[in-house]
């Protein structure tokens, strides 16, 4: 019984005219066009990835210029003698060189040579060089001047996949045809098409899996096709692609995304550990669960919803999930899983790398519902400053499990939210003092470029304050309010400043926390008198806005130069030497006996 041999789909479907080539019609349109306005160059370069049509379209070109029975929309008839020589290999006219292993310059002599000679029964004679870039630069400059003055009836198709290895020189004699990547919809359609002819039954999330795995190339996407009718005895699953190419299932990220969104831990590290056991390694878990919030986000808004190239039953659950995720979750778990990403290969514990993102994302809803509780001040009883039991405040403890990525102050010389409380009735005083929106300074910006005012300014600055006529606010309001109230709102004046550039400014609101001395008395310790005097001349400004805030016109701040702090330090030649000779006296008598002078 004769067996028929097995021929591959990416060759017994190859394309072998214009009209089946997949994905490309910017290019066959145009070679179209110029065949039937008799406009060929004479030398073409076709370049862009593996696997997207530059060999096939090279032979389609190949045999529909020869063909003495051209149709009407530009293709070939595949019926006269030039199309069925081609088909059969036999034509020769039509000469293809494969230059990943024809590199030297005796092969390009030898193609020379076979140039001069006319075509025989055709107008053209065509030579197809594959992987152009493998030629070496003796045989590239052997083929310049062929390539530039080839006679009447020669035409030369490149082609290439990294067209930035081929000379300028080359470049500038061919015709250049970038091809594209193939869409998943492209690609998964040609799939479909060959399912029904040769009577297999398919899924169409498997061949939407199998053309993103393909990644542009309809080769690579055939090649797969064939594995899994294998595989799977004629059906194309969904389950079926996911089982045999190693590809992590999209139930994984959606099962994990809820979980996250309920703020469920154990049963989030149990999926990553369910994903582990069946052999997926932790970066391309991470890979797929930051490419997944990307689509979540995609799917958010109609006019982005095209950039989601899934099939319509996963473009369904995408829908659903992104109702449930809010625009901040998926931005700020984005966030710390690209970060993840980065850290992976450099952490010795890679597991412990995954896991601490995941739970990281699974408090994320908390850190959001906490920045935004309002402030609480407790009223006046008894004169005495007293915090509201349920008043929401974050220490320096709860402030280190604030996930990576939430712009929210954390740094322990700031251990506190910053939230901007809203007055119930505002005076029209207040509003006008009001600040900025809650802006949270990044403490981890440099500090370096400071700004400091020269020496014979120094004095000027209190002066210019002294001038106005009354920088201050009147109100006769003297509310009660808790200290963490006012460190708050002081972490919001500092955010202010910074964001108005004032770095010297914001040095001092954040080297050191205000002390409260007395009800409604404050101070804070700056490092000389430069820094006392800038304080100065912002503390109208900052009391302004604390008294406003906080209803109570009794609030003052002071600055104070510790004393203690400023340390005299040795700079010149001679201050260096005192200095150690007060350590050691028996420099000055080494001076004195070999006449030692300072440089």
């Amino acid at each position: 019984m004769a067996v028929d041999n097995f021929i591959v789909s990416a060759r017994k479907y190859r394309p072998v005219t214009f009209e089946t080539v997949v994905g490309q019609q910017h290019i066959t349109n145009t070679l179209k066009n110029a065949i039937k306005n008799n406009q060929l160059a004479q030398a073409f370069l076709f370049c862009g990835p593996r696997g997207v049509g530059k060999t096939t379209c090279a032979r389609i070109l190949a045999k529909t210029i020869n063909c003495t029975d051209l149709q009407p929309n530009g293709e070939a008839c595949g019926v006269c003698d030039s199309c069925k020589s081609f088909h059969n290999g036999n034509s020769f006219n039509i000469h293809e060189l494969d230059a990943a292993s024809n590199n030297s310059v005796d092969d390009i002599r030898s193609l020379i040579e076979q140039v001069r000679i006319p075509p025989q029964g055709a107008r053209y004679k065509v030579y197809i060089i594959d992987e152009v870039h493998m030629l070496s630069q003796a045989a590239f400059n052997a083929f310049l001047k062929t390539l530039e003055e080839p006679p009447h009836y020669a035409i030369f198709i490149l082609a290439t996949t990294e067209k930035h290895k081929i000379l300028p020189t080359i470049l500038s004699r061919c015709q250049i045809f970038d091809f594209n990547r193939i869409s998943v919809d492209d690609m998964a359609a040609h799939l479909a098409s060959i399912a029904v002819k040769e009577q297999i039954g398919y899924e169409p999330d498997g061949l939407h899996i199998i053309a993103q795995k393909a990644d542009g190339g309809l080769r690579d996407a055939l090649s797969m096709f064939d594995q899994i009718v294998s595989f799977s005895d004629g059906k194309v699953t969904y389950r079926s692609v996911i089982d045999n190419l190693n590809i992590l299932d999209y139930d994984y990220y959606f099962n994990i995304t809820d979980s996250l969104l309920t703020e469920d831990t154990s049963k989030t590290l149990l999926f990553f550990d369910e994903i582990l056991s069946k052999g997926f390694d932790g970066a391309h878990f991470i890979t797929g669960l930051c490419e997944h919030y990307r689509n979540l986000l995609v799917s958010k808004d109609t006019a982005t919803l095209k950039l989601l190239e899934v099939s319509e039953g996963i473009k369904t659950k995408y829908l659903q999930q992104s109702q449930a995720a809010s625009v901040s979750f998926l931005l700020s778990a984005m966030n710390i899983a690209n970060q993840c990403d980065l850290n992976y290969k450099l952490s010795k514990n890679q597991r412990l790398q995954v896991e601490l993102a995941l739970l990281k994302m699974c408090n994320l809803q908390a850190v959001f519902k906490l920045a935004t509780t309002p402030l609480t001040v407790m009223p006046d009883t008894d004169g005495q400053l007293k915090k509201k039991p349920d008043t929401p405040a974050i220490t320096p403890a709860a402030a280190d499990k604030i996930p990576a990525g939430i712009s929210m102050v954390s740094d322990p010389a700031v251990p506190y939210i910053v939230t901007k409380p809203q007055p119930a009735n505002p005076s029209a005083e207040a509003v006008a003092a009001e600040k900025p929106k809650v802006f949270i300074p990044s403490l981890s910006a440099s500090l370096t470029s400071v700004k400091i005012p020269s020496l014979k300014d120094i004095d000027k600055i209190p002066d210019a304050v002294a001038e106005e006529e009354d920088p201050y606010l009147k109100g006769n309001d003297k509310e009660d309010f808790i200290f963490d109230d006012f460190l708050r709102l002081w972490n919001v004046h500092a955010a202010t400043i910074k964001a108005e550039g004032k770095m010297s400014l914001f040095t001092i609101f954040i080297s050191e926390v205000p002390k409260m001395i007395a009800p409604n008395l404050f101070e804070i310790i700056v490092e000389n008198k430069v820094q006392e005097n800038l304080f100065k001349s912002e503390k109208p400004a900052l009391l302004n806005y604390l008294r406003s805030s906080l209803k109570n016109f009794s609030i003052d701040v002071n600055a104070r130069v510790d004393e203690q702090v400023v340390v005299k330090r040795p700079y010149t030649s001679q201050e260096k030497f005192q200095h150690m000779a007060a350590k050691n006296p028996e420099l000055i008598e080494l001076k004195k006996r070999f006449n030692l002078d300072f440089d």
